[in-house]
């Protein structure tokens, strides 16, 4: 009969971090852990996450941990502080972040969603003292209320808070986090029952048909019936102390480990089934709690399958496991995101550099049989213009013959590096490299190279990992390169068609801004336009052709081109809009356009406006507010060959200011758009004029339209003289 009790101490985790040396700093961290382990008992937390920053702020390094055994958090031992995970924005805006299940998890954090799919509820409070120092992350199984009560959140706030003060103690005396290591796994306390007489529960576990296990809650095995053994093909003493999946080899599968992962972070029970060589299915039931699994295992009541199970791996010394593939999950489902170069570089930077600890980053492209170098982080300026064109052929460095080759290049300390290539080691000052090819159907692309201030040894699951990240890279930074030429090319024709300067007129200053839709190609069909003609006059037009697109901001070119040159004419407003509405027609652009249209006499002091189906100007004049001009608007043009557009008079008194807009400036879902008018009114009267640039600027601001945009926006603000 198997012995029921303690198998004696296992060694740690190898990496994990040991408790703070000797003296008062070892006393106040181990403080520091019973405070944080007494904080996940209190608040019915199954698992908890201690977070704390580094130096730079840039990384949140997992100090400890509960409830979880250490080589579960080992993809998430680092954590970008940009990054959009929980920990992240709970450190970074300095609040609670709740979320109350899956379903919310997947639509606010896919990206933890991902690596995280289990049900489950989580927390994350920011620890704040004098300074943000980390973050504090707890997670419940499914089965608590999917909310979290005000007084729940301000104890968590509240221990949070104890918690920074005891960072900062422990700081204070000399003590200081390492960031990249393993986790300290410190107990809670809880779930720890009374032990029972070895041999009742030898018995009892005996007397049950089937095989009977019990694991902690690091995965391995305290106890084994000889029912189990027998089911397992082990002794109990191949097993004892042994985690299943190093022990047993045809558990040794992603899969499986996955099961018992779920069990451990949601706590509910799980079931398996797994085959035991060669034709032996197994049915494995996991029964978690907060002290460990119980296990069951039994004779498989289903048929086995008529294909063999498919042949796993060789095993290696450091196997692949779940955490490191849910680690690859995460990252892929980032760089999905990505749009422009610039942002390929600031992810591998800010998220994918910390997951593997490194402190540098080249990554380059290849252009005319030269490396090119678009991003880099953690190297000196000086380093990086030796490193910037190198030939694909050279010798100084790994990098172009990795990239011919197709085929990662890795060297663990500079010794390994001084080798082949001597001068490699001396032109960056770092101690391990990984070169790894961007390349795609064969094509290179580039090549991404992460290095460390210190020999790092890549074990064959860290290779594999990062030779599966660097082709997920390769394909965002060509899509990036490619949306950067578009976008490139979409601003220089945008810029085209827009006035380049704006006429300086006496008596009259001008300021206008266009900004695109941040959706789609960032060109759009809204325009704008001050003529001058002659000493005292002068005609101004904004318009905005349907849609956002190239054929839009085609359609604007000629639309501009044609008010233009009826109005150098010096034809009136209305007749200006008639002529450039069969102008249109003619046309057939299937594309509607609305149009403003002001002639302005300075010298008579007199405004004429004509509209086409365009929103109303502001009018702000000074002592009598400010105020939308009562136009009678013609209809858009290109629809109605023979419509006729009304004229308005408008007297320009000195100091009278003037604003033309696109309906992108005032059209919001879900609001009136008299209200919206009415708002920009109200924020143009209390606007400085005596910089038109920066009204420009607030105005903008202020109506919320510096961010996301729908629809593109064109604005013209003129300021008549405050004297003759």
């Amino acid at each position: 009969m198997s012995e029921v009790g303690d198998v004696g101490p296992r060694p740690a985790a190898p990496g994990a971090k040991q408790p703070a040396g000797t003296g008062g700093a070892a006393a106040r961290v181990e403080e520091l852990d019973a405070v944080f382990a007494e904080t996940v008992r209190r608040t019915g937390a199954s698992i908890g996450a201690l977070y704390l920053v580094s130096p730079d702020e840039q990384v949140l390094c997992l100090e400890a941990l509960c409830g979880a055994p250490a080589e579960f958090a080992a993809p998430w031992v680092r954590v970008s502080a940009a990054a959009p995970a929980p920990v992240a924005d709970a450190f970074r805006e300095d609040r609670v972040v709740w979320v109350g299940s899956q379903g919310e998890m997947a639509h606010s954090y896919p990206r933890t969603a991902i690596a995280l799919p289990y049900p489950l509820m989580l927390a994350a409070a920011p620890l704040t003292g004098v300074r943000r120092w980390g973050a504090l992350l707890l997670m419940w199984p499914a089965t608590r209320p999917p909310y979290m009560t005000g007084r729940e959140r301000g104890h968590i706030s509240a221990r949070c808070r104890h918690l920074a003060r005891l960072v900062e103690d422990a700081v204070e005396h000399g003590w200081s986090p390492a960031c990249g290591d393993l986790p300290r796994v410190v107990p809670t306390g809880a779930g720890q029952r009374a032990e029972s007489p070895a041999m009742a529960v030898a018995d009892f576990a005996e007397r049950l048909p089937g095989g009977s296990c019990a694991l902690d809650l690091d995965g391995y095995f305290a106890y084994v019936s000889d029912g189990a053994c027998e089911l397992l093909g082990r002794e109990a003493g191949q097993l004892l102390g042994t985690l299943p999946w190093q022990s047993l080899r045809w558990l040794d599968d992603p899969t499986y480990e996955d099961r018992y992962r779920a069990a451990v972070i949601s706590r509910e029970p799980v079931s398996f089934t797994a085959c035991r060589p060669p034709d032996r299915w197994l049915d494995i039931h996991l029964y978690p709690d907060a002290s460990g699994i119980s296990v069951r295992i039994v004779p498989s009541g289903a048929q086995p399958p008529p294909s063999p199970a498919p042949r796993r791996p060789a095993r290696t010394d450091d196997p692949a496991r779940a955490g490191r593939l849910y680690q690859l999950t995460h990252l892929a489902a980032a760089l999905t995101e990505v749009v422009g170069v610039q942002d390929v570089i600031d992810l591998v930077a800010d998220q994918i550099m910390p997951a593997f600890g490194a402190q540098g980053l080249v990554l380059s492209t290849a252009e005319a049989g030269r490396l090119r170098i678009t991003g880099y982080r953690g190297y000196t300026p000086e380093a990086v213009e030796r490193l910037d064109g190198l030939p694909l052929d050279t010798g100084l460095t790994p990098a172009g013959r990795a990239l011919a080759k197709g085929i990662p290049a890795f060297f663990s300390d500079p010794q390994e590096m001084r080798r082949i290539y001597p001068e490699a080691p001396q032109m960056s000052g770092k101690q391990a490299w990984a070169f790894l090819p961007l390349i795609i159907s064969g094509r290179p692309v580039g090549i991404c190279v992460l290095s460390y201030d210190r020999p790092h040894t890549f074990p064959a699951e860290e290779r594999a990992v990062m030779t599966s990240l660097a082709g997920l890279v390769a394909q965002a930074l060509d899509r990036a390169r490619l949306y950067d030429t578009k976008h490139e090319l979409a601003h220089g024709l945008q810029q085209a068609l827009l006035p380049r300067t704006l006429p300086t007129i006496s008596g009259l200053r001008v300021a206008a801004r266009y900004l695109p839709a941040t959706r789609g190609m960032d060109i759009g069909g809204d325009f704008y336009d001050v003529i001058r003609l002659g000493e005292t006059a002068a005609a101004a037009v904004i318009g905005d052709v349907q849609g956002h697109n190239v054929a839009a901001a085609a359609l604007m070119g000629q639309v501009r081109t044609g008010v233009h040159a009826h109005a150098a004419l010096g034809t009136p407003p209305d007749e200006v809009l008639s002529r450039t509405n069969r102008l249109l027609i003619d046309l057939a652009p299937d594309l509607f356009t609305s149009c403003l249209y002001a002639h302005l006499d300075l010298a008579g002091r007199r405004a004429t406006l004509a509209s086409a189906g365009h929103p109303p100007p502001l009018v702000r004049i000074p002592g009598h507010g400010t105020r939308p001009v009562a136009i009678q608007p013609g209809p858009l043009l290109g629809i109605e060959p023979g419509a006729d557009f009304p004229v308005t008079e408008l007297p320009l008194t000195p100091g009278l200011m003037l604003a033309f807009y696109t309906d992108g400036l005032i059209e919001s879902p879900g609001t009136d758009l008299d209200d919206s008018i009415d708002d920009l009114a109200r924020h143009l009267a209390r606007a400085d004029d005596r910089d038109l640039d920066a009204l420009v600027d607030t105005l903008l601001s202020a109506t919320g339209m510096v961010g996301q945009r729908m629809d593109d926006i064109a604005l013209l603000v003129l300021h008549c003289a405050a004297s003759g």
